[in-house]
């Protein structure tokens, strides 16, 4: 019996970001970054620099006799979009098409009606929480994103 369905959810979250068409020139990161990636379009999953961990899990008895936990957990995520120029307005708008692409991967549909259950990992997950991060450095614009991805499981 699985303690948690956290970890596979994550693994099937980076499946349905990877597949998907609009996210085909984004480097889907799994973890934190461990080198300087030279994309300038990049979503990690399982990391965010807003946050201290990837998954944030809590369980409770589904029903009398302790057979079976609700699990809710959120996976922290980011997304960064940068360039060597200084037009953060561009860069704004590109992390937030970015992050519309992950709201519509995680929507259901006739060709993907597992999206919203990560291939049936978890019982819904959902885009529930975002903020923007800029900056202009000597390399030029950042837009960034944290967000995250709620879940709720059944183990």
């Amino acid at each position: 019996m699985a303690t948690s369905r956290a970890g596979a959810a994550i693994d099937a979250l980076l499946s349905i970001l990877r597949a998907a068409p609009a996210l085909a020139d984004v480097a889907v990161v799994d973890g934190p970054p461990t080198q300087n990636l030279t994309k300038g379009k990049r979503l990690y999953v399982g990391w965010s620099p807003a946050s201290d961990q990837a998954a944030d899990i809590t369980q409770s008895f589904a029903s009398a006799g302790a057979r079976r936990r609700d699990e809710d957990f959120s996976i922290a995520c980011y997304l960064e979009v940068r360039s060597g120029d200084t037009d953060m307005a561009a860069k704004r708008a590109s992390a937030f098409t970015l992050l519309a692409a992950v709201e519509d991967v995680l929507r259901a549909t006739d060709s993907a009606p597992e999206a919203p259950t990560l291939d049936g990992t978890v019982l819904w997950s959902q885009l529930t929480a975002a903020g923007l991060d800029q900056d202009q450095t000597q390399n030029g614009a950042l837009a960034g994103i944290p967000f995250t991805v709620t879940c709720r499981a059944r183990i």
